[in-house]
């Protein structure tokens, strides 16, 4: 039954027919994606506000609009710079550890992510195609990554398959990847209240709408003050034609 009903959302991202309106869909999305509260906390706000609605409603929302929300994100961000910082985190998985690689440029703007069930080459190669093909990257000039030997390996292979160009320097230091390791920090708070994720997919999910909205609370939206949460309200109401 939560199969069909998460299937029929997705089939429709336009409210129409909602037992809800756009403005308390949207809302509970963007603070659950913003703030480290969990599903029943939510609830509980949302009832405070006189709307009555089950957590797994929440959830099923979370899994249907947070990863449309950064696909449709994408388009507006501002163009990162060339300078990379990379790594890799823990994300615990139906009891088990996962790696969430990551990667901010020398500002602290947010480049790309990808979770994975291994830490190794091919992870690595994966997770830097999907950045590359990101229409808001540039073209790294300087990767920066911790001591990991799956980086080497991985920058080399991509090198010589022309994926990656061969200017492209990789430097090892732990110390210059202190801004992405404090990035980290931010993911670790919002899934804290969670205890972890049931399964990849969903993992995936969720992970891609925490990300999405911390680009737009760093300011990489064209126009968009990372402190204006007015106007991040209405950019997110925006792109699901929820506005006019």
């Amino acid at each position: 039954m939560a199969r069909r009903q998460l299937q029929k959302l997705r089939a429709d991202l336009t409210f129409k027919g909602r037992q809800f309106t756009a403005e308390v869909i949207l809302w509970a999305v963007r603070w659950y994606l913003m703030f480290p509260i969990s599903y029943r906390d939510l609830e509980l706000m949302l009832r405070d506000r006189g709307v009555e609605i089950s957590h797994t409603t929440i959830f099923r929302w979370i899994q249907a609009y947070a990863p449309e929300l950064e696909k449709r994100l994408r388009p507006h961000l501002c163009r990162t710079n060339g300078s990379w910082r990379v790594d890799e985190t823990y994300v615990r998985v139906k009891g088990r550890w996962t790696y969430l690689y990551r990667a901010v440029d020398s500002s602290g703007q947010t480049i790309d992510f990808l979770l994975a069930a291994h830490r190794d080459a091919a992870a690595a190669k994966r997770f830097f195609r999907k950045a590359l093909a990101q229409p808001h990257t540039a073209n790294p000039r300087t990767i920066t990554v911790d001591k990991n030997p799956a980086y080497p390996r991985a920058v080399t292979e991509m090198k010589d398959g022309g994926v990656m160009l061969r200017f492209v320097r990789l430097r090892q230091s732990k110390y210059l990847n202190n801004i992405v390791e404090q990035d980290h920090r931010r993911v670790k708070r919002l899934i804290r209240p969670g205890l972890g994720f049931g399964s990849m997919r969903t993992a995936r999910r969720t992970l891609a709408g925490y990300e999405a909205m911390a680009m737009i609370k760093k300011g990489q939206v064209h126009q968009i003050g990372g402190c204006n949460m007015q106007a991040q309200a209405g950019f997110v109401a925006a792109l699901f034609g929820a506005v006019g």
